[in-house]
Protein backbone atom coordinates (compact mmCIF):
# COMPACT_ATOMS: atom_id res chain seq x y z
CA UNK A 1 0.00 0.00 0.00
CA UNK A 2 1.09 3.54 -0.68
CA UNK A 3 2.02 5.83 2.22
CA UNK A 4 0.15 9.07 1.53
CA UNK A 5 2.53 11.15 3.66
CA UNK A 6 5.55 9.86 1.72
CA UNK A 7 3.75 10.56 -1.56
CA UNK A 8 2.20 13.99 -0.98
CA UNK A 9 4.93 15.69 1.07
CA UNK A 10 7.62 15.41 -1.65
CA UNK A 11 5.10 16.38 -4.34
CA UNK A 12 4.11 19.50 -2.39
CA UNK A 13 7.74 20.33 -1.65
CA UNK A 14 8.68 20.18 -5.32
CA UNK A 15 5.57 22.11 -6.36
CA UNK A 16 5.91 24.96 -3.86
CA UNK A 17 9.65 24.87 -3.08
CA UNK A 18 9.02 24.83 0.69
CA UNK A 19 9.91 22.20 3.29
CA UNK A 20 7.14 19.58 3.41
CA UNK A 21 7.01 16.50 5.64
CA UNK A 22 4.86 14.42 7.97
CA UNK A 23 6.14 16.42 10.93
CA UNK A 24 7.38 19.88 11.76
CA UNK A 25 11.09 20.60 12.08
CA UNK A 26 12.50 21.37 15.54
CA UNK A 27 13.47 24.84 14.27
CA UNK A 28 10.02 25.54 12.79
CA UNK A 29 10.14 29.30 13.40
CA UNK A 30 13.42 29.51 11.45
CA UNK A 31 12.20 27.22 8.62
CA UNK A 32 9.00 28.99 7.57
CA UNK A 33 7.03 28.45 5.45
CA UNK A 34 6.43 24.74 6.08
CA UNK A 35 3.76 22.31 4.87
CA UNK A 36 2.89 19.37 7.12
CA UNK A 37 1.06 16.34 5.70
CA UNK A 38 -0.50 13.80 8.09
CA UNK A 39 -2.81 10.88 7.49
CA UNK A 40 -5.79 10.99 9.82
CA UNK A 41 -7.85 7.95 8.93
CA UNK A 42 -9.71 6.95 5.81
CA UNK A 43 -10.07 3.56 4.21
CA UNK A 44 -7.78 1.08 2.49
CA UNK A 45 -9.17 -1.42 0.03
CA UNK A 46 -7.80 -4.17 -2.12
CA UNK A 47 -7.48 -1.99 -5.22
CA UNK A 48 -7.10 1.46 -3.73
CA UNK A 49 -6.94 3.74 -0.76
CA UNK A 50 -9.01 6.71 0.35
CA UNK A 51 -7.02 8.29 3.18
CA UNK A 52 -8.16 11.38 5.04
CA UNK A 53 -5.21 13.78 5.00
CA UNK A 54 -4.58 16.82 7.18
CA UNK A 55 -2.47 19.46 5.45
CA UNK A 56 -1.21 22.31 7.62
CA UNK A 57 0.63 25.37 6.38
CA UNK A 58 2.87 27.25 8.81
CA UNK A 59 4.08 30.75 7.93
CA UNK A 60 5.47 33.93 9.44
CA UNK A 61 2.36 35.99 8.69
CA UNK A 62 -1.36 35.29 8.55
CA UNK A 63 -1.50 36.51 4.93
CA UNK A 64 1.33 34.21 3.86
CA UNK A 65 -0.32 31.23 5.58
CA UNK A 66 -3.69 32.00 3.98
CA UNK A 67 -2.20 32.49 0.50
CA UNK A 68 -0.05 29.35 0.58
CA UNK A 69 -2.88 27.22 2.03
CA UNK A 70 -5.14 28.41 -0.80
CA UNK A 71 -2.52 27.58 -3.42
CA UNK A 72 -2.03 24.13 -1.87
CA UNK A 73 -5.80 23.54 -1.92
CA UNK A 74 -6.08 24.63 -5.57
CA UNK A 75 -3.22 22.31 -6.58
CA UNK A 76 -4.45 19.31 -4.61
CA UNK A 77 -8.05 19.40 -5.86
CA UNK A 78 -6.71 19.45 -9.45
CA UNK A 79 -4.21 16.62 -8.85
CA UNK A 80 -4.89 13.57 -11.03
CA UNK A 81 -2.73 10.92 -12.61
CA UNK A 82 0.69 9.49 -11.90
CA UNK A 83 3.05 11.02 -9.39
CA UNK A 84 6.04 9.23 -7.82
CA UNK A 85 4.68 6.31 -5.79
CA UNK A 86 0.99 6.49 -6.73
CA UNK A 87 -1.73 7.11 -9.23
CA UNK A 88 -4.13 9.77 -7.92
CA UNK A 89 -7.74 9.25 -8.93
CA UNK A 90 -9.36 12.14 -7.08
CA UNK A 91 -8.76 14.66 -4.30
CA UNK A 92 -11.69 16.11 -2.37
CA UNK A 93 -11.26 19.07 -0.02
CA UNK A 94 -13.58 18.07 2.83
CA UNK A 95 -12.69 21.04 5.04
CA UNK A 96 -11.08 24.08 3.45
CA UNK A 97 -8.10 25.96 4.84
CA UNK A 98 -8.93 27.65 8.12
CA UNK A 99 -7.01 29.31 10.91
CA UNK A 100 -5.74 26.79 13.46
CA UNK A 101 -4.27 27.45 16.89
CA UNK A 102 -0.52 27.16 17.46
CA UNK A 103 1.33 27.66 20.75
CA UNK A 104 3.87 30.08 19.29
CA UNK A 105 2.17 33.36 18.33
CA UNK A 106 4.99 34.15 15.87
CA UNK A 107 3.83 31.21 13.74
CA UNK A 108 0.57 31.33 11.77
CA UNK A 109 -1.11 28.04 10.89
CA UNK A 110 -3.81 27.20 8.35
CA UNK A 111 -5.18 23.67 8.16
CA UNK A 112 -7.36 21.81 5.68
CA UNK A 113 -8.63 18.26 5.35
CA UNK A 114 -8.63 16.24 2.13
CA UNK A 115 -9.71 12.79 1.04
CA UNK A 116 -7.35 11.37 -1.57
CA UNK A 117 -8.35 8.43 -3.75
CA UNK A 118 -5.29 6.61 -5.05
CA UNK A 119 -3.62 3.34 -5.84
CA UNK A 120 0.04 2.41 -5.54
CA UNK A 121 2.07 2.92 -8.71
Amino acid sequence: MADIEEILAPWLESRFDVFSAAGTPADLEDSLPVIRVERGGGSDGRFGQHPRVYVDVFAATADEARDLAGQVRDSLVMLRGSIPGAVIRDVDCTSGPSRQPWANEAIHRRGATYTVSLRAA
